[in-house]
Order: structure tokens, then C-alpha cells, then sequence
């Protein structure tokens, strides 16, 4: 099963202005972050992320009660957890 989890966005990538690093859970991993160009994304903003790509910005509030469902759901939250911690756009 593949999620959209929400992340916070904690860094940009210098060399590659279309990419971003956001913090999933502890986990933290470069996203293509090119499809939000117009959403003026700031450190500290929270994005949903599917695939390696940002594909909205979302609110703290929305986020939290996202991840707080996808907690409930168990394995599959773990399953992507781990598939997130096995990949990285470099």
C-alpha cells in the first residue's frame, strides 16, 4: 500500500532547487518538492508526501490528525515507514 504522509519541511537541497528534505516521523528524506513552486514553501511548513514528491501543503493541524489516523493503522503505516527509510532521491 502506498500512502501520502504527511512531512515537515527541514531543509532545502542547495545544489537542486526542486528538492526539499522533510521529516516523516524521524525519518528524514529528500523529496521533489517542484509541483509546490507557488505555495512559497517555508522551513517548518508541512507537506504532504507520496512517491518521493510533495504534492500539497497542508496545515500543522491537518498533519497531526493525518498521522495520528495513519498511526492507528498499524502494519501499514510500518510498511511505509520502512519503504520510506529505504529510498532516496539523490
Amino acid at each position: 500500500m502506498c500512502l501520502g504522509i504527511p512531512g515537515e519541511l527541514v531543509g532545502y537541497v542547495e545544489e537542486q532547487a526542486d528538492l526539499g528534505v522533510v521529516d516523516v516521523a524521524g525519518v528524514r528524506r529528500r523529496i521533489n518538492i517542484g509541483l509546490l513552486v507557488n505555495e512559497d514553501l517555508r522551513l517548518g511548513d508541512w507537506v504532504l508526501v507520496h512517491v518521493g514528491f510533495a504534492l500539497s501543503k497542508i496545515s500543522e493541524s491537518e498533519a497531526r490528525a493525518v498521522l495520528d489516523y495513519l498511526e492507528g493503522l498499524g502494519q501499514a503505516y510500518d510498511d511505509e515507514l520502512d519503504a520510506l527509510r529505504g529510498s532516496d532521491i539523490s
